[in-house]
């Protein structure tokens, strides 16, 4: 009994920039898995993000090059973890299927500064109710201004997230924990410091009223795992495209039963589909996910379209 495997590269541009603290992002680019066996498909999606933690684009190239040599599913090293996830999901789907309910609610991502403003009307119009805004991508000050007017045009019961992306030094955070606190309706602020200042963030999640959630800190399965035994039992934001293994991942999710908020990596449908799956069994039943980027881009193609578009 053998397997066949192909891959394609993808380049999507985005239809407008995104602006973060680790610069402005315009292509999204990755590589569709496509698995045969026995005349039935499975579809995986490499979508790597290595500034955020994950193997580089070339790294997962290189290994889908020798992917395409094996006749077997192989055991993917733990340093290529959006590899990790991509062939699993096409093993999974090979034998269960792409049939996933879905029922989440979901969290829009609106662009940093004052283009927020106009866009978050426009996604209140269409049902959304929990905001992502990137924040730390300009002055302090000046967000927080914005953040006032946004306050303003913010029905009741909506809520909002604030995604730093690390971008923000101690007394940034604090001066947007303190804001955070007197508005009631900041629903957590996501990564708020970088990486190696983990300690500070364990100290301020214990400080204030609002909750704070890790991101980069917790990109890779290891870094959750580390991180909950350093003690953080705030909130783990997982973008399980470039987390590893979905089995491993269930695993820890479930045994330590963790305030998970799944998020998208701007995947294509393939990875969507996969990572909605997770997203449905492992999400913090009464949280969004982080999945509202339609307004990003495109995702209504099948897998087999987007595979004969590449």
């Amino acid at each position: 009994m053998s397997y066949r495997w192909q891959f394609r590269l993808y380049h999507r541009p985005f239809k407008y920039p995104l602006h973060t603290s680790h610069g402005v992002w315009s292509v999204r680019e990755g590589i569709i898995l496509r698995l045969e066996h026995s005349g039935r498909v499975g579809w995986g999606e490499i979508a790597p993000i290595s500034w955020f933690g994950s193997e580089t684009l070339e790294q997962a190239e290189d290994f889908c090059h020798q992917l395409i040599t094996k006749e077997i599913i192989p055991t993917v090293p733990d340093e290529l973890p959006a590899c990790e996830f991509a062939v699993e999901s096409a093993k999974d789907m090979l034998s269960a299927g792409n049939n996933a309910g879905d029922t989440l609610s979901y969290s829009a991502l609106i662009p940093a500064g004052a283009a927020a403003l106009d866009r978050i009307m426009v996604l209140l119009q269409q049902g959304y109710q929990t905001f992502k805004w990137k924040i730390g991508v300009g002055d302090v000050d000046a967000e927080l201004k914005i953040f006032d007017k946004l306050l303003q045009v913010l029905p009741s019961p909506a809520k909002l997230r604030l995604d730093a992306n690390g971008g923000l030094d101690e007394a940034g955070a604090i001066a947007w924990l303190e804001a955070a606190d007197q508005s009631g309706v900041v629903e957590f602020i996501e990564q708020p410091l970088a990486l190696d200042q983990f300690s500070t963030m364990l100290a301020l999640s214990q400080q204030y009223q609002t909750q704070l959630a890790l991101d980069e800190s917790v990109a890779t399965l290891a870094q959750m795992e580390n991180c909950y035994e350093l003690g953080w039992r705030s909130v783990f934001v997982i973008k399980p495209a470039i987390a590893g293994s979905p089995s491993k991942l269930r695993q820890f999710c479930q045994t330590k039963q963790i305030d998970a908020v799944f998020s998208s990596v701007f995947e294509t449908n393939i990875g969507r589909i996969a990572a909605l799956k997770l997203a449905a069994e492992l999400s913090h039943p009464k949280r969004a996910i982080g999945f509202g980027v339609d307004h990003w881009f495109d995702y209504e193609q099948s897998p087999e379209q987007i595979w004969q578009n590449l």
